[in-house]
């Protein structure tokens, strides 16, 4: 009996109280596996414990009629469950986790919200409260949505990233110059973006498609990350050293470029304001190294928020002594659009004018910020012992995103893996969390900006160099591991990434290498796994003669191949050229030109035990393969075949090509066939 991902799986060790409540009943004895189903599922005492929902049975209706109604409802509620994880968490939700949930929420809000501004002020080039907006909107819709307890939904480096460089560039355009509505024109791309985001992550969860994560690789990733941090820091250093004014009007576009220009004016940088950014940076990594090495011994010091106190003293500072006049740059006011209205609809006019020059962009951002979700959300459900649906966690963030859209500029959001991991060691147990997150960041969204006029925007730039730190921590740990295993295939893949990403652009570095990673993919796949049989001495067994040195090939001319998997059309394209190469090299690593080693075969056996599924286009293809080496008077025959298989080759006219004998439920008995046909010669 097939069972929905959100149902429960039913046992039979309530077989003998679903054959009472038949006895009692009169129900037919037809009905049995349904009363097993029913009386089966964990919520059953639930059913009969507690008051009945508006249009639940009656105690007054028939048995039969009355159970049928409470296994309706089991299965919607089970149903609801799956797709809204919130319906099952929230009333079950136990007062004792509260306080972690809280304390958790509440640290972590108090790293995102500087992080956020920072992500949309110095990288999406956009207001601060597009930022702030994309770090609680759609913290709150997955915690409904998602499947994850410690996810941490909000803006991320590298995907800000991306929003902003594509903003710069669709703005710089135009040849006529920037248009005069600037502001605005980021505004509608960024919201056009996020919106087709969404639309794309929730309609790849939506058709199930949450596999996509196996088309990239470790290696890809990793050299993406390294190079991310790389970009980010060169972006951030320009406005550390006061050069954005400049940069606005060079408008250097690549990462060497960028480089360049910071080369060529490093004698017009501002000073105060070097020396703010780099200052607040070193005391933002010396307070980390203080409290890795006193959180052993003193556990409350994990707690301190060093961002958040950074934002706070650097504003009061600010503030104080009017850094604004010794030409630091600060925050100012914020305004989100003309008319400071919150909430608007997506498709207007003005942002579907650049809804086909961003779906690319929206595409790419899509993937890289579901891995960065789908890798977190793994570590903390490996972690904590539960499980989680890959398609449900698309759903979710493409609802956040979606949601997040209606309010003009928001920035993509995914969740972030140090957020999201410092989330579970402050003590997140649930969905909560990001509630309580969320939360926060909307009431500063309200009340806690216009404290933050005179904020330096190099602290925030600094404040992003510090996470860049943590982007490229684990990459030397990576690059020695695949060095010591010999695996250039995976260093090659990585040190592409990297380059194209830092040296032409991360939409570029990231197409390419997504679709290198993806034709591996494919190639590996369209290699259907198979090994020459040989026999162990002494036995009627057949084993692989690579894994077993003591298999022999026992009779001349007969060569016996067992196909490993199942077979579709993308593993058969290349069967007759394999099978080819096997029966002319054997399992040895050859050159296409090398000189045969075997004789051609004269008997040809299939082990098909593991071929467990065959699809049409497959079946064909095999058949063209069989009809050739009939054409050449190779005996054939087929051993282990499996059912579904074998209804496809007798449909498709196999079973008549070959003959009934050649069909046999052994390979000793296919052995003896073929004794007996030598003999009977």
């Amino acid at each position: 009996m097939a069972l929905h991902p959100g149902e429960t799986p039913m046992f039979s060790a309530n077989t003998s109280r679903a054959a009472s409540i038949k006895d009692l009943s009169g129900i037919p004895s037809n009905e049995e596996e349904y009363l097993r189903v029913d009386t089966a599922h964990p919520d059953d005492d639930w059913v009969e414990t507690q008051p009945l929902p508006s249009g639940a049975p009656s105690d007054t209706e028939p048995d039969d009629l009355q159970i049928r109604r409470q296994a309706r409802w089991k299965k919607v509620r089970s149903r609801t469950s799956y797709y809204v994880p919130g319906t099952a968490w929230i009333p079950n939700y136990s007062v004792s986790l509260l306080l972690g949930d809280f304390v958790a929420g509440v640290t972590v809000a108090s790293i995102l919200i500087p992080q956020s501004i920072s992500y949309a002020t110095s990288l999406a080039k956009l207001p601060p409260l597009t930022g702030l907006f994309a770090a609680a909107v759609p913290g709150f819709i997955y915690a409904i949505l998602g499947s994850s307890k410690q996810l941490n939904v909000g803006p991320e480096a590298s995907l800000s990233l991306i929003v902003g460089q594509t903003v710069t560039t669709l703005i710089h355009s135009d040849p006529h110059g920037p248009p005069e509505d600037a502001h605005l024109v980021a505004i509608a791309i960024s919201t056009i973006m996020t919106f087709q985001v969404g639309l794309f992550t929730f309609l790849l969860g939506f058709v199930r498609l949450g596999f996509i994560d196996v088309i990239l690789s470790r290696a890809l990733l990793r050299g993406f990350v390294t190079a991310v941090a790389v970009v980010i820091t060169v972006e951030q250093i320009i406005p550390m050293l006061g050069l954005a004014g400049l940069e606005r009007i060079v408008n250097p576009t690549t990462t060497p470029d960028k480089v360049a220009f910071i080369i060529d004016n490093i004698s017009s940088i501002n000073k105060p304001t070097a020396i703010l950014s780099f200052t607040t940076l070193f005391l933002l990594i010396f307070m980390r190294t203080v409290k890795r090495h006193f959180t052993a011994k003193h556990h409350w010091v994990y707690f301190i928020p060093e961002i958040f106190l950074t934002v706070v003293v650097s504003t009061l500072l600010s503030s104080a002594y009017r850094w604004d006049k010794h030409g630091i740059s600060i925050l100012g006011d914020v305004a989100l659009s003309k008319d400071d209205s919150y909430f608007q609809f997506p498709l207007t006019d003005m942002n579907l004018s650049w809804f086909k020059v961003t779906t690319p962009t929206a595409i790419l951002l899509s993937v890289i910020g579901f891995l960065d979700s789908l890798v977190s959300a793994k570590q903390n459900s490996g972690r904590f012992g539960y499980s989680i649906s890959l398609n449900r966690e698309l759903v979710a963030l493409g609802a956040g995103n979606l949601g997040a859209s209606f309010i003009p500029g928001t920035l993509p959001a995914f969740g972030a893996i140090t957020r999201s991991k410092l989330n579970a060691e402050l003590g997140g147990r649930s969905q909560m969390a990001s509630l309580v997150c969320s939360s926060i960041v909307m009431l500063a969204i309200f009340f806690l900006l216009p404290a933050l006029h005179f904020l330096p925007k190099c602290v925030l730039a600094a404040i992003i160099c510090l996470v860049v730190v943590g982007l490229v921590q684990e990459a030397p740990e990576d690059i020695h591991f695949f060095w010591s295993l010999g695996s250039w295939r995976d260093l090659g893949l990585m040190t592409l990434t990297f380059l194209l990403t830092t040296l032409w652009s991360v939409e570029v570095g990231v197409a390419v290498s997504v679709t290198i990673s993806l034709l591996l993919v494919v190639h590996r796949s369209s290699r259907a796994r198979m090994s020459i049989l040989g026999r162990v001495p002494g036995t009627d067994k057949w084993k692989p003669i690579q894994e077993n040195p003591d298999a022999e090939e026992t009779v001349p001319g007969v060569l016996i191949i067992r196909i490993r998997e199942s077979l579709d059309f993308a593993n058969t394209s290349q069967l007759k050229e394999r099978l080819r190469r096997l029966e002319l090299y054997g399992m040895s690593v050859h050159h296409p030109g090398d000189a045969p080693r075997r004789q051609q075969a004269t008997v040809l056996v299939f082990h098909m035990s593991d071929v467990e599924s065959c699809d049409a286009s497959a079946t064909q293809i095999f058949l063209e393969l069989l009809q050739t080496y009939k054409t050449r008077g190779v005996t054939l025959y087929i051993a282990h075949l499996r059912d579904q298989p074998m209804k496809l080759f007798q449909k498709a006219g196999i079973a008549k090509l070959l003959g009934e004998e050649a069909f046999q439920p052994n390979i000793a008995a296919v052995i003896q066939r073929i004794e007996a046909v030598d003999l009977a010669r």
